[in-house]
């Protein structure tokens, strides 16, 4: 017979840990299950210089704020999976234990897991949005010799072949694995797309306080006017620095970085950059000065501080021959998507796109999810924005099963 619980949860990530917490406080019977252990992203697939982008005051999870030593630091990767380990000290977890697969019943879902079958009511999908790399299909075509990573896989310089390295993609980890690549000694090839520029520090303040402060990261997913492209924004080109110091494309040019293009093909071994930098630069610093002025907005008056425009190399290369020796790694730096291999429940959309509203599942009563970006609001995204949106979808699952049993 299988095991039978009101709620389970998949993930003992920060995510689901506070599906926990606040499925404890109502005394609704569960179990989180966890694939591998607790953190198991931060203890396993993160590079080994990596810090928080948020300053480690932000860094609190429900009934667990930051309390260090050093609250305007950045945590490191085995710091936030300690923080999220003391987090699941009264959680109910089973670690080593994958879902191989969900399937809807009659009263519920049943899931598969190594040695057991479980029955739920209900079901929280916190199994990250970060599973998998989203490595674009021209991949397939770089010539042999060339070694291709993911920041999966990536730990630090030393594991790479000697020689030039193409970086591509210019969010928070494309330029902090093209900052830490060059530091190295290594020739760096930044490929730049549409990203999100950011100052560590605005007035005196890191940035992220002012999103917090000002409230721009507490509007709801109902609130946005494009909320399919909030969902899709990459991280703001940000890195969690003891000196605070700001890493966009004029520091990365400053350093000796090369930037060029989006790869947009490639042709007889040629990687094929897209032109127009200068109006890929032009829309970042538009939307960067319109998010100042949101803060001057809020704090009341207007500041003339404004980082410097981002500066149009004087020539940008259209295309680079990758059989030429030059570049020996290629970092695909583009993203990364959730795993749903393992649900059997027809509620992807046509990209494999979880379909919700707000993290309740549409179409499938008693599923719902957390941990994705702009889930609930703008700081879904981050540690500290599970809270409001995991209180709310337990709250929403507590009606349900309370609806059932009336």
């Amino acid at each position: 017979m299988p095991e039978r619980y009101s709620a389970v949860v998949i993930g003992a990530g920060h995510a689901g840990l506070a599906a926990s917490h606040f499925l404890r406080e109502r005394s609704i019977d569960h179990v989180v299950l966890e694939r591998g252990e607790v953190a198991n992203s931060w203890k396993r697939e993160r590079w080994d210089s990596l810090r928080l982008l948020t300053p480690n005051w932000l860094t609190r999870l429900p009934g667990q704020p930051y309390d260090g030593p050093d609250p305007d630091g950045y945590m490191t990767s085995d710091e936030v999976a300690a923080f999220i380990s003391r987090f699941a000290a009264s959680a109910p977890v089973r670690t080593g234990s994958p879902v191989t697969a969900l399937r809807r019943v009659d009263d519920g879902f049943a899931l598969d897991t190594p040695g057991r079958g479980i029955h739920a009511a209900s079901v929280v999908i916190a199994s990250g949005a970060c599973n998998v790399p989203v490595v674009p299909a021209l991949a397939a075509g770089v010539p042999d010799g060339i070694a291709q990573i993911t920041p999966h896989r990536y730990r630090g310089p030393a594991e790479l072949p000697e020689g030039g390295v193409l970086v591509v993609g210019a969010s928070a980890t494309g330029v902090q694995l093209a900052a830490e690549l060059h530091r190295s000694g290594r020739k760096v090839t930044l490929s730049v797309g549409e990203h999100v520029r950011m100052p560590r520090l605005y007035r005196g303040k890191d940035v992220l306080w002012w999103m917090d402060a000002a409230g721009v990261w507490d509007q709801r997913h109902d609130q946005i006017d494009d909320l399919e492209r909030a969902r899709k924004l990459s991280s703001p080109q940000l890195i969690g620095d003891e000196k605070r110091r700001t890493l966009d494309l004029n520091a990365l040019t400053e350093m000796g970085v090369e930037l060029v293009g989006r790869w947009a093909g490639l042709r007889d071994g040629r990687a094929l950059f897209s032109g127009g930098l200068r109006n890929l630069f032009a829309l970042a610093d538009l939307k960067l000065v319109r998010l100042l002025e949101t803060f001057d907005a809020w704090a009341g008056d207007r500041s003339d501080e404004r980082p410097e425009p981002t500066r149009v190399p004087a020539k940008s290369r259209l295309q680079l021959d990758l059989t030429s020796g030059e570049i020996r790694t290629v970092v695909w730096a583009t993203g990364f998507r959730p795993d749903y291999s393992w649900l059997d429940v027809p509620v992807l959309d046509a990209k494999g796109r979880l379909r919700h509203d707000g993290g309740v599942v549409e179409g499938v009563s008693g599923l719902y999810a957390l941990g994705l970006p702009v889930l609930r609001r703008r700081k879904s995204t981050f540690i500290h924005g599970i809270e409001d949106d995991a209180r709310e979808v337990v709250e929403d699952l507590t009606r349900s099963l309370l609806g059932r049993s009336g």
